[in-house]
Parts: C-alpha cells; sequence; structure tokens
C-alpha cells in the first residue's frame, strides 16, 4: 500500500518520494536479513523509514515485510546492486524530489533528510551527505527526480558513484555533536550491528 502525506509540504520541505534499498546480500554479515535486524526496538529498515516519515510515498527496494503504508518493490535481478535497486525504485517515484536512503543507517533522522532537500539548489541535481572525512555518502542524498531519471536511462555503468557523482551534487556536512553518533553510521558488519545496538541503548 502507498502512504501518501501532505505533512512535509505544509512544514516547509518540498514534496518528496523516498527510496530506501534494502536488498543487498548482507555478505559481511553472514547473509542475514540486515534490514530487519533489530536496532533501538525496530528493524532497521524500519528506523529509516521513520526518517521520511514525511514522504508521499515511502517504497522499498527489498523483500516484502511487515510495514504497513509502505510500498515495496524488487530490482531485476534480485540482489543486483544498488544501481538495479534505484531503478526499480524510481519507477515508483510520482513527486518531483527523491529521497535515497540506504536500509542500514540507524542514527539516520528526519533533521538530516530535511537539511539534504533543503540543501538541493534551484537548478541543480541534488545534494548528498558527506562524512567528516569529506567522502560522499551515495546512498544517502535528496535529488530532483527529471535528472537523475535522466541520468539513470542513459547508465549502462553498476556503481552509484559513477551514476550521481558527474550530476554534481551539493555536499551536505551536518554538525555531529560530541558524543552523538553520525547520521553516516552504517552497519556492514557483526560488530558495526554490536556499536548500535549499544548506541541506541545508551540514547535511551
Amino acid at each position: 500500500m502507498r502512504s501518501r502525506t501532505e505533512t512535509g509540504e505544509m512544514n516547509g520541505t518540498p514534496p518528496y518520494d523516498a527510496v530506501i534499498l534494502a536488498g543487498g546480500r548482507a555478505e559481511r554479515l553472514g547473509g542475514a536479513d540486515k534490514p530487519g535486524a533489530v536496532v533501538g526496538g525496530l528493524p532497521l529498515v524500519a528506523r529509516v523509514a521513520e526518517a521520511v516519515r514525511d514522504a508521499r510515498a515511502v517504497i522499498v527496494v527489498g523483500p516484502p515485510r511487515e510495514m504497513p503504508g509502505v510500498l515495496f518493490t524488487r530490482e531485476d535481478p534480485p540482489g543486483g546492486g544498488p544501481v538495479p535497486a534505484l531503478r526499480a525504485g524510481l519507477a515508483e517515484v510520482t513527486s518531483p524530489f527523491v529521497v535515497l536512503l540506504a536500509a542500514d543507517l540507524p542514527f539516520i533522522a528526519a533533521g538530516h533528510v530535511g537539511a539534504l532537500l533543503a540543501a538541493v539548489p534551484a537548478g541543480g541535481a541534488g545534494a548528498v551527505l558527506v562524512d567528516d572525512e569529506g567522502r560522499e555518502q551515495w546512498l544517502t542524498g535528496a535529488w530532483r527526480v527529471a535528472p537523475l531519471r535522466s541520468a539513470l536511462g542513459a547508465y549502462r555503468g553498476r556503481s552509484l558513484r559513477g551514476l550521481l557523482g558527474p550530476l554534481g551534487p551539493v555536499p551536505v556536512r551536518p554538525p555531529v555533536a560530541p558524543g552523538e553518533t553520525p547520521p553516516w553510521f552504517d552497519c556492514d558488519t557483526v560488530d558495526d550491528l554490536r556499536a548500535a545496538r549499544e548506541r541506541a541503548r545508551r540514547r535511551g
């Protein structure tokens, strides 16, 4: 089922859909269901979906699971990588902006999403999160749908950086308070997952 709200438009956020990529193989987690791993009482993918609760539609690219109001779709082939996954998710987008997120970002929040959307310049293609070393986090960004669709239609590579980098997104480096977990913290390994659970526990 598709969830559409006007909340974002009322609070100044441009109308957007969200695409959450949740179909990877999680090889460094032994092939476990990474998006379903529980952190702070919620599956990772549900925590990420909370960050885009103002979206007109939330589209998860990955196996269906119990998430009311979320539209699920699959990349072709399943597990084929982020570019086919983005292609599948973008096919379901109807808003002029899209927020692209990985499903393993337990500390991404609505404020970070709002900052990304606000940073997309007039006439520009998008904005992407950068970490404290200035590295682009290509699975955490906000994009105008039209130029993204155009670039994706002509792209034959497999690298998300190769697709998104030439669009020249604005880098967004949100402030991180001492002791706060940065929004780009992801759960690639068992140790990452253990650390995320401990950090979530300390945050209460």
